[in-house]
């Protein structure tokens, strides 16, 4: 039971796992304080969120290496969570964004008990990618403010741009400074550097030496001390008039952190060479979340840098995720002195290169030589995620993105839609078949179809039908049909029912199945007479060609003998 429970964990990879553990705890700690600053909820947050979304995800999850904590776009959407909320509550807003959080953590708890995991990651590439580049030119805006010495402008991303003019006005030419040396750090470090002090890590000692020595009797702002000792408990608080907007901030923030989090394992998965589990993976998450939430941190999903770091450091096991949690716990509870001089400036510069790096410069550079289509699809989310909503953004994008999709796969079906007369048609028919078919001189319809039948294939099937009326008997031939939609039944009954309202002959070929309890249930087998019922082209045709030979002759001549006589050595086989 206890291996259906929790991570795998296990001690035979202790110096791997432990020295993982350490590495990724020393990146996480000024990533943890950037994001608790630029959410709104404080640099405390930011750590309550690394070390209880971290460490329950490594408990509870089903990536054994994956490294959990606030990351970019979880914090994105915490930022006008909390925005939001404030406003309209300033007294309890808080507080009923981190009920938000937990409310997210139960969403993602049932995703995983729902079997969701495989899902939640089917989305078109250039809608995710258009979704992360639009959360990375948030983060990026957001940080205008701080990176020029400011507090940041209310109205979140259209606030800041709109201020923009008035933040250059009043630009802090040392905190702005502080920034930039920040971000160059990070950017320019050298390899053989990173190789043993992390660059954010590297930035923030840095900008903060920097600050104290040269500019302690400059009034810099800075992020404080952070109070030391557990965290609080913070009991679940929402009003009436809010709890509707509160419930879809969740889904939200679910939905972000399962896609955050499944494609990071996915990334684990390839440099490990072991295979997660999506669904487990999902209610680590949620438990996370809803531990972080319950005692005021902020949100979290797997962190790709994060994970990344730890595997190539030795981890094979999720106790290099509970290592680090416990290395962050150490600060919390005792080094919170420690942080109260680091300037606000050094973290907006932090976040801001996480911004930078988020945006999918490689997918931009591409996409319109890939497919114009694609690369609209991919700008109008980006536009829709910074100026309208995150949920609107994926919504459209997935919708238009499916439309297009299905579109052309109707068009590839249609092909697989033939209505034969005759065998210079297509070359579905063997020798016998068409000969049997000549002999018909046109009298007979062969209706073939193949592959799936998406609802989008309805109208190719009602358009072959309708350009051919001058048949004696349909055959439906649906042998190679494994799937049918009801769109494409109804098309199907559709050709039938105005074939027997004519008086002419139906047969149907091959139905079984799926295919043969979907037209059961609508009733399209009811229709067709049941000896008309076969599961034999060939048999079809030649019962097919006798009632149109008999028509033909009304009697017998001899060339209508000598027909029929060929007929009856066809059935038995040559």
């Amino acid at each position: 039971m206890a291996t259906q429970v929790f991570n795998k964990i296990h001690f035979r990879n202790l110096k791997g796992d432990m020295f993982g553990g350490l590495t990724a705890a020393v990146i996480a700690l000024p990533m943890a304080l950037a994001f608790g600053v630029a959410s709104g909820a404080g640099p405390a947050a930011g750590l309550y969120g690394a070390v209880l979304v971290g460490l329950f995800a490594a408990l509870f999850g089903g990536t054994p290496t994956l490294i959990s904590e606030p990351t970019g776009p979880m914090t994105v959407v915490m930022t006008a969570v909390i925005a939001n909320l404030t406003a309209a509550n300033p007294d309890n807003g808080l507080v009923m964004a981190f009920t938000v959080v937990m409310l997210a953590g139960l969403f993602q708890i049932s995703f995983g008990l729902l079997k969701l995991g495989k899902y939640i990651t089917m989305m078109p590439y250039n809608v995710i990618s258009g979704f992360m580049s639009g959360i990375g030119l948030i983060l990026i805006i957001l940080q205008i403010g701080p990176f020029l010495g400011q507090a940041s402008p209310k109205g979140g991303v259209v606030g800041t741009i709109q201020n923009i003019p008035n933040l250059l006005t009043n630009i802090n030419p040392i905190e702005t400074g502080l920034a930039i040396l920040t971000v160059a750090i990070l950017f320019l470090v050298p390899s053989k550097v990173k190789k043993f002090v992390p660059p954010p890590l590297l930035a923030l000692v840095v900008g903060t030496i920097i600050s104290v020595v040269f500019f302690s009797n400059v009034d810099i702002r800075r992020i404080g001390e952070i109070p030391s000792g557990l965290p609080s408990l913070q009991l679940p608080y929402f009003t009436p008039d809010q709890l509707q907007l509160m419930i879809v901030d969740a889904i939200v923030l679910a939905m972000l952190g399962c896609i955050d989090a499944l494609l990071t394992s996915v990334v684990a998965d390839s440099l490990t060479r072991t295979q997660h589990n999506s669904d487990k993976e999902l209610i680590g998450q949620g438990l996370g979340n809803l531990a972080s939430g319950l005692f005021g941190g902020i949100p979290g999903a797997g962190a790709t840098m994060g994970t990344v770091v730890n595997i190539n450091t030795g981890a094979r096991s999720a106790l290099s995720g509970v290592t680090r949690a416990v290395i962050l716990m150490v600060v919390v509870l005792g080094a919170g002195s420690l942080t109260a001089q680091i300037p606000m400036a050094v973290l907006a510069g932090i976040a801001l290169q996480v911004g930078i790096k988020i945006i999918d410069w490689g997918f931009l550079k591409r996409a319109h030589y890939i497919s114009w289509k694609s690369a609209i699809i991919m700008y109008a989310v980006i536009g829709l995620t910074v100026f309208v909503d995150l949920i609107a953004a994926v919504g459209i994008g997935v919708f238009i993105a499916n439309v297009l999709t299905i579109d052309r796969l109707t068009q590839l079906k249609s092909d697989d839609v033939k209505a034969i007369t005759d065998a210079d048609d297509a070359i579905v028919l063997d020798n016998d078949e068409k000969e049997i078919l000549d002999r018909a001189e046109g009298r007979i319809l062969l209706f073939h179809l193949s592959g799936p039948m998406i609802f989008g294939v309805s109208k190719a099937i009602s358009r072959q039908h309708t350009l051919l009326n001058n048949y004696e008997v349909l055959i439906v031939d649906l042998a190679e049909v494994p799937h049918m939609g009801v769109t494409s039944a109804l098309a199907i009954e559709n050709a039938i029912q105005e074939t027997v309202d004519t008086g002419r002959q139906v047969f149907l070929v091959g139905a079984s199945g799926s295919v043969k309890r979907r037209l059961e249930k609508l009733g399209v087998l009811n229709i067709v007479p049941s000896e008309n019922l076969l599961m034999d082209r060939k048999q079809a045709l030649v019962k097919a060609v006798s009632l149109v030979t008999d028509v033909n002759i009304n009697g017998a001549s001899q060339n209508g003998v000598n027909n029929q006589t060929r007929i009856d050595t066809l059935i038995k086989g040559r």
